[in-house]
């Protein structure tokens, strides 16, 4: 049994961090659900900018949709390929009672600080995408929580993402709470689900060459195992429990960056150290692979955080602002968002141009 499989036995589920019509052509997601325990994925503007760009798989259904442009033509093309993949991973939301087995679409990235136009926008891809286990992304940013609050609120499931540090995790909780503390008020149904997402190896790439050797790629790890320790708090608390007995659905914390990006690092050292039940990591398909082959499941994270309040106290003895850097982290996120956003758009204005000519 490979490692993977074993971190899914302890009740951890993974999606793959990709998604192109090639793996969905060739078999090879539906092999990584059988044989790796994939159950689910995630999709954001640098995954489709890479897939549109540097391969073929969509130039047919550019050639047969050459009167749509920019970002209608990019959303068809994205949710035809997610629709595909939510039908692919439905046996694991019906089995899991739909805590698991979900694909998730992005709104727009220059979006990020309008919260009205990203409430209108992620209604109607909802709307479109008309599968039940099919997310849509919106940024943890200031504009984003109200965003959040009110999608959760309108019934459409949201996988918060751009998350970096525990304070933004607790306001994406709070902002999920009271959209379906809302629902309850109006008598609707709470079960809406959710998932926050916590940027996890971008910690560890910011302060590489700021700390000490004895520090490198330990930043990351204590950021998440603080969160998470607040993550089962909230689980814990009275607030929560009395939403759970109404039929509220725990917003599920999920990991996400947690591919190596240190090359002298374990190429699965995230994997191994953010394995907890009841959690999800993303995982991108380079580091799956290394991780059923050779990775190990040594036990649960910490349930109260562990060294994490020791070790992020190092951090901050050797100069650096936490506060600050997840900030900064957040912000940078958005704008490389952003930028793919723009440089996919370009590609797909390209090859409609060379498609008509």
């Amino acid at each position: 049994m490979n490692a993977a499989i074993n971190l899914h036995e302890m009740g951890q589920s993974l999606w793959l961090d990709n998604i192109t019509r090639g793996l969905l052509d060739d078999g090879t997601l539906e092999r990584y659900r059988r044989e790796l325990a994939i159950t689910g994925l995630t999709s954001n503007p640098t995954i489709y900018q890479h897939a549109l760009a540097d391969t073929a798989f969509y130039d047919t259904a550019i050639a047969d949709n050459n009167e749509q442009s920019g970002e209608a033509l990019f959303f068809d093309l994205a949710l035809n390929d997610l629709r595909r993949a939510a039908d692919l991973f439905r046996p694991d939301f019906d089995a899991s009672d739909g805590a698991d087995g979900w694909v998730s679409l992005e709104v727009s990235p220059v979006l990020v600080h309008d919260a009205q136009a990203t409430i209108r926008i992620a209604a109607e891809l909802h709307a479109k995408a008309d599968r039940p286990n099919l997310f849509i992304k919106i940024p943890g940013t200031p504009a984003g929580l109200l965003a959040i609050e009110e999608s959760i609120f309108a019934g459409i499931p949201v996988n918060v993402t751009l998350l970096f540090s525990c304070a933004q995790y607790q306001a994406a909780a709070e902002a999920y709470l009271r959209g379906v503390e809302r629902r309850l008020e109006a008598g609707l149904d709470p079960a809406i689900a959710s998932v926050a997402s916590l940027f996890v190896s971008r910690w560890d790439a910011a302060v590489a060459e700021k700390v000490p050797a004895e520090l490198r790629n330990r930043l990351g790890i204590a950021v998440a195992r603080r969160t998470y320790h607040a993550y089962r708090e909230l689980l814990a608390s009275r607030r929560w429990r009395h939403l759970a007995e109404t039929g509220a659905r725990p917003q599920r914390l999920l990991w996400a960056s947690t591919g190596t990006k240190d090359k002298s690092a374990s190429d699965v050292l995230y994997l191994q150290a953010l394995a907890a039940p009841n959690t999800i990591n993303t995982i991108p398909e380079k580091t799956l692979l290394a991780f059923a082959d050779h990775g190990v499941v040594s036990g649960s994270m910490p349930a109260d955080g562990g060294d994490a309040e020791q070790t992020l106290a190092a951090f901050e003895a050797a100069g650096i602002d936490l506060d600050a850097l997840a900030q900064q982290l957040q912000d940078d996120g958005a704008e490389a968002f952003a930028t793919s956003w723009h440089a996919l758009l370009k590609v797909l204005d390209s090859k409609r141009s060379k498609i008509n000519r």
